[in-house]
């Protein structure tokens, strides 16, 4: 034993020595900086820009979530779960002064074994959501005042350029860049450490190395780190760290942030990863006996008991009495999650049928209420749905064709204002605080156990009053006319706004298909 702490007791010494040379070299490079209130941007577009990342256009100094986002979506349960045990030494070497070295460690646990083209489907679908949450009001306003952006930073490039360059404008990143082998995966090496080592020297090499070098207008950096190419930059301000910070508004964004991916729903700082793992097993469980529920007992019963497992309906409005008519209702609802349809059963207090496209077999077989499944060909599909009201059972609808999780409506598709003799619009919309339900990249048959698995997932349905007659196809309306109408009454009574994005816009934007359903 006496051995051993004295191998440890050196160990610490060193990397106390360690610490103090980095803290003594990183001292060379002090200088008085401004703070960012200071600043003020004269020449607008023709001024050139250069900032870090992490605390400085981000209020988060701490890379951390980023690196679990990429390991859990990539990468899967276990990974995420060995970069979370590891991360106390991570953090330790970060308090040692040994930042280099933690980030390292933090790329070979997040990328080694994973195929490239996944974990930029990662950096496109999945991260851009999270970083535009965390940016950094006062910087970002003064970022996007200059013309030509740059960002230096340690993060892989892999990882921060796809949103940098399409929601933040920057011309040139310079980030760690990571070895592919020739079969395409991560080795979890670095190729070149460039601004994991010396943020000035990647900047100079940037913009014309030592003899051609044209330093930029403005700088912004948070720490000793970026002091060395802060002092390359005609002005210079530091971003001092800052808690309460209100978020910078989506209507600020450069490219408004409509679609994204991705199961975590929470940002996944170190604390919030280790509730999430400590709640899966606990959150599986219930799941399963909230889907056991739903499935075994009738909606006017099951509404209770899913509400003493956490499960909450908020409805507005009565819902419409059936009417001795022919035709059974044709309810049009926004589509949020896999679950709109099961949840206006439950608002209802009696089965209906919900029409399906790309819903999985699984779903479809767990399902409690009855499912049709749409061939999207506009004929067979007209008389499917007639069929189903001809025979007076209710259906429900949801004319965008597929889920959009941002406060946007997509386009409706018009085929049902031209079947529906009483046509209820039901605006939808639902709270997930852990998981997403919903995914463009991943299994689908997994989307209500996601969902069950929040700890009190919330379901908010208003029904607005059944379609004027003069408003819609029996009175001359074309079906788009009826289509967009109705697109409007739903997007001013949730507070969200109307585009003409549509399915194919999606699955492209978020997995490069155009979202069709192979038979």
């Amino acid at each position: 034993m006496s051995c051993f702490g004295k191998k440890m007791g050196h160990l610490i010494s060193s990397l106390l020595r360690f610490r103090n040379k980095y803290r003594s070299t990183q001292k060379s490079f002090s200088f008085p900086f401004e703070t960012i209130e200071n600043c003020s941007v004269s020449g607008g577009e023709k001024q050139t820009i250069v900032t870090d990342l992490n605390g400085t256009l981000l209020r988060s100094k701490c890379s951390f979530p980023y690196y679990m986002l990429v390991a859990f979506e990539a990468g899967g349960f276990l990974r995420a779960l060995i970069l979370l045990l590891l991360w106390p030494l991570v953090a330790l070497l970060c308090c040692l002064g040994l930042e280099s070295v933690g980030i390292q460690i933090m790329i070979f646990l997040t990328f080694v074994g994973l195929r490239e083209t996944e974990v930029v489907s990662v950096a496109r679908a999945v991260l851009p959501k999270f970083y535009l949450e965390d940016l950094h009001p006062l910087s970002y306003e003064v970022f996007m005042l200059c013309g030509t952006r740059y960002v230096v930073t340690e993060t892989p490039t892999v990882m921060v350029e796809y949103f940098l360059k399409k929601y933040l404008g920057v011309h040139t990143v310079l980030g760690t860049t990571l070895h592919v082998n020739r079969y395409g995966y991560f080795t979890g090496l670095l190729t070149e450490r460039g601004p994991l080592i010396s943020k000035g020297n990647a900047l100079k090499l940037l913009l014309g190395g030592d003899e051609g070098y044209k330093a930029p207008d403005l700088g912004l950096g948070d720490s000793p780190s970026d002091y060395e190419f802060l002092s390359l930059c005609k002005e210079a301000y530091i971003v001092p760290e800052a808690k309460n910070l209100e978020k910078v508004p989506r209507e600020r964004y450069l490219s408004p942030l409509v679609f994204h991916d991705g199961r975590l729903a929470m940002r996944p700082t170190p604390f919030i990863s280790l509730v999430i793992f400590l709640w899966l097993p606990v959150g599986f469980i219930l799941a399963i006996t909230r889907m056991a529920v739903g499935v075994a007992f009738p909606p006017r019963y099951a509404v209770a008991l899913e509400a003493l497992l956490g499960v909450k309906i908020r409805v507005k409005a009565s819902p419409p009495l059936r009417d001795q008519q022919k035709l059974g209702l044709l309810f049009v609802c926004t589509h949020r999650c896999l679950m709109d349809p099961v949840f206006l059963s439950l608002a209802l207090r009696r089965n209906i049928t919900a029409l399906t496209y790309s819903v999985s077999k699984m779903s479809e077989i767990l399902s409690p209420i009855n499912t049709v499944r749409l061939s999207r060909s506009r004929s067979r599909d007209a008389k499917l749905l007639r069929s189903v009201l001809e025979q007076n059972e209710d259906l429900v609808v949801c004319p965008e064709g597929t889920t959009c999780r941002e406060p946007y409506l997509l386009r409706f598709s018009p085929l049902f204002a031209e079947v529906g003799e009483t046509i209820v619009p039901v605006a939808m919309n639902v709270r997930m605080e852990m998981f997403y339900a919903t995914t463009a990249r991943g299994s689908k048959s997994m989307d209500s156990v996601f969902f069950f698995m929040n700890p009190y997932p919330c379901y908010e349905i208003i029904f607005l009053d059944p379609l004027p007659q003069d408003m819609s196809c029996a009175a001359g309306k074309s079906s788009i006319e009826v289509a967009n109408y109705i697109q409007k009454q739903l997007a001013e009574v949730l507070g969200f706004q109307c585009t003409a994005l549509t399915r194919k816009d999606k699955y492209m934007a978020l997995a490069g298909t155009d979202g069709s359903v192979r038979p």
